[in-house]
């Protein structure tokens, strides 16, 4: 059953059946929750709700203000493929989404991971880009929630537009708060508790392999997209899992304050380590290993760079992708 704002039109206020409220500002981001990781495990205090799973009403408290589903989200619209990422791992497919620059909609790993899915994602409606999403085509699917994040867009201004069409949920947004944005969107759709199993299973697992790894190998992670070449550390996406694991990071990513660096040239030797996990994104391999010192490094001539998929690694930041990222330390250094 859908909410009375599926059929509201995008100039018309939030409806009354399931009301949002906005701050003045959105909260500021949530520090590690977890001693020894550096990425938050769990949605920030007084974010989300206190319901159970399946239990509407329910009133989410997040990154644009709090807002009341009465009944179970049936259409969700999302504004990043990172929460399309969500909703697949938890069994739903979104009604319409975004694209970040140069990339897919749906990109390969999600049909690899959910082919029995394959045909309702053919049908997921363009949203045009994530930064500006287009509200009309968004108002024409007639969504009973929509999902967004915070990062790298005027924030406030995109929830009270979108939140105009349908009742609107904000998370934060960027690899560090992942997990907490997982389980902020869960808890919109009413599975917050599975996203909690999801992801003890997940760290389980996690753990479980870093144990076994010998040695103390330390792994890099390194990208390039457009005229960006840049290297990751611990508070980003793919640096989470290696926290997760326990594998040891080079000197020269072991920053906590920023997402990533970036790199010149010249400056190759930043991304060097025991194993350098490296991506392009619309581009070529070459890009990267073409550098002139690129066979200068030790995991090159060690034959221990291993070219990874942009999209899991560096690109979405959702569980699935998560587990994807796992899958390829396991498979090179387990």
């Amino acid at each position: 059953m859908l909410l009375a704002a599926c059929s509201t039109p995008a100039s018309a206020p939030a409806p009354a059946a399931s009301t949002s409220t906005q701050p003045s500002s959105a909260p500021t981001a949530s520090v590690a929750d977890t001693p020894g990781f550096t990425i938050p495990r769990k949605m920030p205090e007084g974010k989300g709700s206190t319901a159970k799973d399946g239990v509407f009403p329910r009133t989410v408290v997040h990154f644009q203000g709090q807002t009341t589903l009465d009944e179970a989200p049936q259409k969700v619209v999302v504004i990043s493929t990172g929460q399309a990422d969500v909703l697949l791992t938890l069994g739903m497919v979104p009604a319409g989404s975004t694209s970040g620059d140069g990339a897919d909609m749906i990109p390969p790993y999600l049909y690899q991971a959910f082919p029995k899915q394959k045909a309702a994602l053919e049908k997921v409606t363009y949203l045009g880009s994530r930064f500006a999403p287009d509200i009309e085509t968004i108002a024409n699917i007639k969504p009973d929630l929509i999902v967004m994040n915070n990062a790298g867009k005027d924030a406030a201004a995109l929830y009270t537009s979108l939140n105009a069409v349908a009742p609107t949920v904000a998370s934060q947004g960027t690899g560090l708060f992942w997990k907490q944005d997982f389980l902020l969107i869960a808890d919109a759709i009413g599975k917050r508790e599975a996203a909690e199993t999801w992801l003890d299973t997940y760290h389980a697992d996690a753990k479980a392999f870093g144990e076994k790894v010998s040695g103390e190998p330390t792994v890099s992670f390194l990208r390039k997209n457009a005229d960006r070449m840049r290297v990751f550390g611990v508070a980003s996406f793919s640096g989470s899992v290696a926290e997760d694991n326990g594998l040891a990071r080079p000197e020269s990513q072991q920053f906590t304050d920023e997402t990533s660096v970036d790199i010149s040239s010249e400056q190759l030797g930043q991304a060097d380590a025991d194993w350098i996990f490296y991506g392009v994104q619309g581009g070529k391999l070459t890009e990267i290993t073409d550098q002139s010192l690129w066979g200068t490094l030790k995991a090159v001539e060690a034959k221990q760079a291993v070219a990874v998929d942009d999209d899991i690694f560096y690109l979405n930041v959702g569980p699935t992708a998560a587990r994807g990222v796992l899958s390829a330390l396991q498979d090179a250094l387990g």
